[in-house]
This record gives C-alpha cells, structure tokens and sequence, in this order.
C-alpha cells in the first residue's frame, strides 16, 4: 500500500507493476526498476504536460493544454492573459463589450509584455446583435494589431466577420497543406451551431467576401477547404451565457457532431479539436475532461476570484464565499428581448431577481407608466433615479449605437421599459467591476457552480485567501492534481486497490 501511495504521488516516476496468473497486481517499484526484474511491466511516468493534445500545445506554443478563459468587460484583464502564458498557459483577455480604445490598449500591453513572437494568447469577439457593425469594428481591430486567437463567443450562428478573419489567414504551403495563422477558438453548447464551425465556411458568405474585396478568391478557395474554427471550446454548465448543459453530455454530442462533419468534408477528425469548459475547478474535473478526449480545458468563473481579475476586491470577496447552489439565471443584458440568460452569482446580491421581474414586466407588454404605482416605485428604487432621467440617460446612449432601436422605442413605451431594464443589466457588471459600494446587492458576477466547487475544494489551503489566488497557482493546482489522479485511474484499472484518498489533492504552493 506504501508503494501505491508513492506511485500516485509522484506520477512523474515509472511504476513497475508486477501481475501473477491469478490477475492479482501490484505495485513492485517507483522509480528505478526491482531487483530481479520480476514478471510484469513499468507504467509510464504521467505529467501535466501530457494531458491533453499534445498537438494543441505545438500550435499555440503553450505547456499546458489549459486555457485561462476570456471574461467579458475586462474581467479577463491583460495582466491575467500575460500571467497564464507565462505560467505555460493560453490566455484569452476579457475584450467583450469594451471600447475599441480600451481593447486596443490592452492588446498592446499584452504584446509588449510577452513579445511579438508569443502565440499562447488571443482575445474575445462577442456576438453582438444589438449593435450593428461591432463585429465587424473589432475584428478590424484585432487583424490591425496582429491578434492571431480569437475566442468566439455568444454566436448563434456563423457570421460574416468570423469567417473574414478566418480566411485572411490562410496560405498554402510548400508541400501543399493549408497554413492557419489566425485561429478561431468557438466557443459553444450546441451541436448545431458547432456543425456551422466545424464546417468550411458557406460558399455564399466567401462569394459575398470577395465581392466586397474583403478577402481575395484565393483566400476563399482556402477557406473553401478547411474547417473555420480548428477549436471547439464545449461550453457546459459555466457562469455568463450557458445552456446549463452537463460536460458528459455536451462534450460526446459534439464529438459526434465532429464524426459527422468530418465524414461529410473528408476531414482527419484531428484537425479539429474539442476542449472542455464549464465546471473546470477541480483536479477530478479537470482529469475527467481529459479521460473524456477533451484536447484542452478552459477554466472561467475560478480566475474571477483571481488577484489578476478586472473584478472588484468586493465582488471577488463576494465570490469566495459561493458554495455550488448559490448561483442563479438571470437576463443577459445584450439580448434580454429575446430571453437569453445569463448565470450569476446569487449569494450576497439582489440582481437576478431584480432581473427577472424586470423581464416579467417587459413579456407582459407593460410600459412603465401602464405599471401600477408600486411597480413604478420599485422600478425607481432599483434604477436609483426617477424612470424618465433613466430613460433620457439610455436613450442618449442607443441613439449612437443604433439609431432605428432608438427611434422605434420613441413610440413604443414596452421598449422602453427593455432598452432601460438592459441599461440597468449591464450597469450591474460595471457596479461589480468598480466595486460601488451602495450598489451591491445589484453586482451581476457571472458564476457557475464550479466556482461553489473550487472554493470548498480549497478550503483549509493557502488558496482559501483570495489574496493568494493568482492564475498560475490555480493552474499549475490543477494540472499537477489532475495527474496524480489520472496515475490512480491507471492503477485502480490495472486491479490494484488503490484508496479513495488518493483521488483526491490538496494545493500547494508551487515557486
């Protein structure tokens, strides 16, 4: 038993194990091999490393097939994406719903600090229908700087501009194999919006393309050939926009969506791959993904807590806190209309509730002056000022982003009460980010269980202390915890009795 423990908790030594004609197995050596060279074999050494495909570390120029995850409005702050590469990791910075100015700014400080050589970083394009020609703006913007990974996310449906940036990229080379310099990371919970990915990019789009002289025929022809995104990031049960989909579940119907695909185009199923995200916050999640295939995994709501975040020391405090059931749905903000959701932190805050009595009163078909008085009172009290300096404020602001929005609204008291309601949404993650202390019961915090997970699995730890928590020790935490209990999966299946203790891992500090 002494042997076994060893065995798991130095996976980074061979194991030799020693088998009898009955099947009884057990652990003979770690490390250098027995004396006598008994019957049996040596298990192979497991590192953090290994997990994964190794083919997605050589693209990205990575160590780890881990991704430090993209979190809208800056959240993802460039110094969180500059401490996950240098940790060996990829990270995506939080570009989705910033100023073009401020996403600029944070790409060149990304740029100076890793090198314009560095590829293990990208940032976020978010699907964005409320605001015609944001798309489009800020992929002008990345090609412009030179930002090679792109992580999308929040698409329904394939779009133009991703498919742009995609075929700007691509050259044949030499030997006649397509080259892919600008890598889409889609990021998804749907097989069918996948498929869309998956697949080469229409025909009518690339011809649209070349009309308008975005990209050259050549170019087209390419893309023609390849899939438009080389990685599928499953997107299951995860804070922000989620579809509440379990990881087991998501993660084999898109693999099956990628049989399919592949199959249809006559592509090798490896030139696609599919990472895992939503729930990444313990050693046992994170070697589940990978016993699974998931080629990388993407961890979100944990890096939140993170010193690195662009979150307030109060909402982080806030975060720390959660346990696994204290999250909730609540409106997103950018297509409230339509009843998409968002999840949420709910300990310690008011917004999803408030969001959804919002949403109430705007799918009954009310304006604000046909709410009885007490609804126009709680309305006001939750917005902090009188509905109409509200309404004067939120119009203002849709009037330069979409002028026909603004102009329907003028005769429209429901929408209104929606383009205010969104004001009031997306106020909420400002509040949260600033740390304004008379608004947080109103903090939207995107959160999912996992984040209930990660804090009681280091409870007790050095990473208990939100002030410890940076993004290399949670990542170089759980990779080292996840091969650990990867090398007790391959001893328990080799009939060994290996205790429970050992699936399980405490953080350490590592220097």
């Amino acid at each position: 038993m002494e042997l076994i423990h060893k065995a798991v908790e130095a996976p980074r030594e061979c194991a030799w194990i020693s088998a009898s004609d009955s099947g009884v197995s057990e652990v003979v050596s770690v490390g250098g091999p027995p004396a006598g060279r008994p019957s049996g074999f040596a298990l192979a050494p497991v590192y953090p490393e290994w997990l994964g495909d190794r083919g997605f570390t050589a693209e990205h120029g990575a160590r780890f097939n881990y991704v430090a995850g993209e979190m809208a409005r800056g959240i993802a702050t460039p110094k969180m994406v500059i401490e996950a590469a240098r940790a060996g990791c990829v990270g995506f910075y939080g570009s989705a719903g910033l100023p073009l100015a401020e996403i600029r700014s944070g790409v060149e400080d990304i740029k100076a600090a890793l090198g314009p050589d560095a590829r293990s970083w990208g940032a976020n394009l978010i699907h964005s229908p409320q605001e015609p020609g944001q798309e489009k703006a800020v992929i002008d913007l990345f090609l412009s700087q030179g930002v090679s990974r792109v992580s999308a996310s929040a698409f329904m449906r394939l779009t133009a501009d991703v498919v742009r940036y995609t075929a700007l990229g691509l050259t044949r080379a030499h030997d006649g194999s397509i080259h892919r310099a600008n890598h889409v990371f889609a990021k998804v919970s749907r097989a069918e919006v996948a498929e869309a990915f998956m697949a080469p990019a229409p025909e009518k789009i690339l011809q649209e393309l070349v009309a308008a002289g975005a990209i050259t025929p050549a170019q087209a022809e390419l893309a023609g050939k390849v899939p438009v995104a080389a990685e599928i990031t499953a997107e299951s049960d995860s804070g922000g926009h989620t579809d509440n989909r379990p990881a087991s579940t998501l993660f084999s119907s898109l693999s099956i969506a990628r049989a399919r695909v592949c199959s249809r185009f006559g592509f090798p199923q490896s030139s696609i791959r599919i990472g895992l995200a939503g729930g990444i916050a313990t050693p046992q999640s994170v070697a589940a993904a990978f016993q699974m295939g998931a080629a990388y995994v993407l961890t979100g709501s944990i890096n939140q807590s993170a010193v690195e975040s662009g979150l307030s020391p109060a909402g982080r405090a806030l975060l720390a806190k959660a346990g696994p059931a204290d999250v909730a749905m609540a409106p997103a903000a950018d297509m409230f209309e339509q009843g998409v959701q968002v999840q949420v932190l709910k300990r310690g805050t008011l917004f999803a509730m408030r969001g959804k009595k919002f949403h109430a009163f705007y799918r009954a078909g009310a304006s604000y002056e046909s709410l009885p008085a007490a609804d126009r009172k709680w309305i006001d009290d939750v917005l902090g000022e009188p509905f109409e300096s509200a309404w004067r404020a939120t119009r203002s602001y849709i009037e330069k982003v979409n002028p026909a929005e603004a102009a329907r609204a003028d005769t429209n008291g429901n929408k209104q009460l929606a383009l205010v309601a969104r004001r009031y949404l997306f106020m909420g993650a400002q509040w949260a980010r600033e740390g304004h202390p008379g608004r947080i019961a109103d903090y939207q915090i995107w959160c999912g269980p996992a984040m209930g997970a990660f804090n009681e699995w280091v409870s007790g730890s050095f990473l208990e202390a939100v002030e410890a928590r940076t993004v290399r020790q949670i990542a170089l935490n759980l990779m080292e915890g996840a091969a650990r209990i990867t090398r007790a999966g391959q001893l328990r299946s080799m009939g060994l009795p290996v205790p429970a203790e050992l699936f399980s891992f405490r953080p350490v500090i590592f220097e």
